[in-house]
This record gives C-alpha cells, structure tokens and sequence, in this order.
C-alpha cells in the first residue's frame, strides 16, 4: 500500500476486487515493438485472482504482447479507478478455459467465451494494482504489490 505520514483511509482489496469483477471492459495497454503505447477495450473477466481476455492472433495487440508481455490493464472510469500492471500469459487450453469461466462469461456478456484457432486468450496476473476514488483522492489512494509467490495463491 501506498505509505505516508499519519495515513488512514486506504481501500480495502475487495474494493477493488469487486470493480474488476463488475467491469464489463478493460483497457488494455500494451507497447508497439517501436516503444509507441496501444490501448484497446476488450471483453473479460476476473477469475481467481487474474484478468483473462482474448483477442484475434493478429491483432495489434497479440503482437505487442509477443514482443513485450509487460501490460497496464484500466478500468472504464477515472471516478473509481483500478489500474492492474503485470505480464500476460497466454492460455495454452483455451477449451479448458472456456470450461471454467464459460458460465460467468455468458451471464456477463450474453454470449459464450470465443474460441476459434483465429483466437488468443490471455491471463494476466497482478504485479501491482493501484486503486482511488474522485471524491476521495488523494487520500484513499492505495498501492498493493503482489510477489510471485502471492499471485500463485490468488490463482
């Protein structure tokens, strides 16, 4: 967390765990092969601990994750914001994924989670997550790092 003289009010991990399961989209940014930034919505959910999308192979950016797994995941509002840094992996069993998250995927979306040879699918786990609300900033600003061995746990 965040650290500072004489300082209360940080958010508790559940609020920002709730955000990033109620989200509906998720910027997610990436840098080109050139060091240019990219950031593209994208559909996904929060599950066990990790962010998981998908996009096309062929996207801009599957093929900046290709050459730089580091990512910057935002949430839609700046109001209650969460920002997720960490790598994304991708997910070699995309039929298994489809499997474990396909239900919270349809009730979200309405559709079942996409699985095509065309497809990708991505899981980021957090190396940090900073968090703050409007109202509140900037003394509930709140900073939680997460080692290795945390995100093993989280999922």
């Amino acid at each position: 967390m965040y650290h500072g003289k004489n300082r209360t009010g940080f958010l508790p991990w559940t609020h920002a765990e709730s955000r990033l399961v109620r989200s509906r989209s998720y910027w997610i940014c990436t840098s080109r092969p050139d060091g240019r930034p990219h950031a593209a919505p994208v559909w996904g959910l929060w599950h066990e601990g990790a962010l998981y999308f998908g996009t096309h192979r062929e996207s801009r950016k599957a093929k900046n994750i290709a050459a730089n797994r580091s990512v910057s995941v935002h949430l839609e509002s700046a109001d209650d914001l969460v920002i997720v840094e960490g790598e994304a992996e991708e997910v070699v069993d995309q039929q298994r994924l489809a499997k474990k998250v396909g239900a919270d995927y349809k009730k979200k979306y309405g559709m079942a989670w996409f699985v095509t040879p065309e497809t990708i699918a991505y899981r980021v786990r957090p190396r940090v997550v900073l968090a703050w609300t409007e109202k509140e900033f900037p003394k509930n600003s709140t900073r939680w790092q997460f080692t290795t061995e945390t995100q093993s746990r989280r999922g």
